[in-house]
């Protein structure tokens, strides 16, 4: 099982996340690199809300062929290269996940391997016995 931790003892979680996630049984682990904004034939779109959706439906593919859910994921680390693209990643991030049973970072950095990408998002995922 996985059970968020949120003390009360300190700050609220800034958004729809959880300070810690505590997995209490064993089972299988899968931790992704990070994935881009860049669909399979390298096509990489100018829009920051289609390049997020474009890593999280390349995540949703990782999960699929290890046979997990966005609902086993336990921590997200999304890189942005603009402030003003993190309500876009956190809008997309909702499209996929509900809840607040996740931990989550999010940074702001200078840019990429290639100049035209604005995100990268990675995630690791544990599926509980």
């Amino acid at each position: 099982m996985k059970y968020p931790i949120n003390p009360a003892k300190i700050r609220a979680p800034f958004a729809q996340y959880s300070h810690a996630v505590h997995v209490t049984t064993p089972g299988r682990m899968l931790f992704a690199s990070g994935q881009l904004g860049v669909s399979p034939d390298d096509q990489v779109p100018e829009d920051a809300e289609a390049q997020a959706v474009l890593c999280f439906e390349n995540i949703k593919a990782i999960l699929a062929e290890a046979g997990l859910k966005f609902a086993d994921v336990v921590r997200f680390t999304g890189y942005v290269t603009d402030r003003a693209y993190f309500p876009i990643y956190g809008a997309v991030r909702g499209r996929y996940v509900s809840g607040n049973a996740f931990a989550s970072t999010l940074v702001i950095v200078s840019g990429f391997t290639r100049p035209e990408f604005k995100m990268e998002v990675e995630v690791t995922a544990v599926r509980t016995a």
